[in-house]
């Protein structure tokens, strides 16, 4: 089908609402023009998602004017009493809020869908937009592993031959084939990274509370940009190095004054090792299972890309940015829109397939 002259892709997180603007460029192609995310808490009400759509609508008034592709993970929040409900909930209220513009949902081998057809292929559009994602690279780059490292979760995906080479498709078996890990670097509780930690060179056991996430400790270590942290602490208080090292005190019953700086900062990097471990281990597994050749790149995305380099000098493979290889940028772009293409990669993905169908 010829590229449409705009086209928005729309990734519906639990968390974010992504979206990527792509026009046709020069010579016809169609190439990213834009992208943007906006905080959504979806588990607290649908008007959230409806709050971020508006901004959305703020930011690109001819919204209404496009077609749009959408792909999604959202459904799976404890909103909805089960995934096809959500899944549906979602498309509807979506299709509504676009004021009848063409809208095509990503279902992955079976193609496009209607609003109208996604109840009886619910479990297609479930969850999909991993698979865009891997779809897109491996048409780029052949073989590889796709590592999306999030804010709340890391897909990996192997990538063989041009196409995604999945192991399981739902959540379920992609949690069992390790393709699927709910670590992230903004919205994971800490007690989820390590039953014990030290600290002063003395072994502590966790407290078992919502007391610190992962954003506490990459914000600390100074590697997670702040435009991808939009939701509140675990306590409501400051994102600065104060309040960030009060909370990670509380995961081990102290206060911050009973460290150092330096303290509270080794704390810190102990918990990214014990992030990058557990997803390393994943990692090879999902490569060996997959029979991944030796040189075959890992393809970084996701809001949390800046782990991949040590994932990738950890397993000897080179680094690829899905932002920089899998993506053509409108010539009038915004020199930053590499990066959002990185963290919105999903949302890109989606609309690109779609402008390519």
């Amino acid at each position: 089908m010829p590229t449409p002259e705009l086209l928005f892709g729309w990734d519906v997180g639990g968390a974010q609402l992504k979206l990527a603007r792509i026009e046709r460029g020069p010579a016809g192609a169609p190439l990213l023009r834009d992208a943007m995310q906006w905080p959504c808490a979806l588990w607290q009400g649908l008007d959230r998602l409806g709050q971020a759509i508006e901004a959305a609508r703020q930011r690109w008034p001819d919204l209404a004017q496009a077609e749009h592709a959408l792909t999604m993970s959202g459904e799976m929040v404890d909103l909805f009493p089960d995934r096809a409900t959500g899944v549906q909930l979602i498309v509807g209220l979506l299709r509504d809020a676009l004021d009848g513009a063409p809208l095509h949902c990503y279902a992955g081998a079976q193609g496009w869908l209607t609003p109208q057809a996604v109840a009886g292929a619910w479990t297609d559009v479930a969850s999909a937009n991993w698979l865009a994602c891997a779809e897109l690279a491996a048409g780029v780059v052949g073989d590889g592993l796709l590592v999306d490292i999030g804010s709340t979760t890391t897909d990996l995906v192997a990538l063989r031959g041009g196409r995604a080479a999945p192991l399981g498709r739902s959540d379920a078996q992609r949690l069992q084939s390790g393709e699927l890990l709910y670590l992230g670097v903004a919205r994971t509780p800490l007690m989820a990274l390590a039953p014990r930690v030290p600290f002063q060179g003395v072994l502590h056991n966790v407290m078992n509370e919502y007391f610190a996430t992962s954003a506490d400790v990459y914000r600390l270590t100074g590697e997670l940009d702040p435009r991808h942290d939009p939701h509140p602490a675990a306590d409501n208080g400051a994102k600065d190095e104060v309040g960030t090292r009060r909370r990670l005190a509380r995961m081990i019953g102290r206060d911050a004054h009973e460290g150092s700086a330096a303290d509270w900062l080794a704390l810190a990097r102990h918990w990214r090792s014990c992030q990058l471990d557990a997803t390393l281990e994943e990692l090879l597994r999902v490569a060996a299972a997959a029979e991944l050749p030796r040189g075959a790149p890992l393809v970084a995305s996701g809001c949390g890309d800046f782990l991949v380099e040590v994932l990738g000098a950890a397993c000897g493979r080179p680094v690829q940015a899905f932002g920089e290889r899998c993506v053509a940028l409108h010539p009038a772009a915004d020199a930053e829109l590499a990066g959002w293409a990185q963290v919105g990669a999903p949302a890109v993905a989606v609309a690109l397939l779609r402008a390519r169908a």
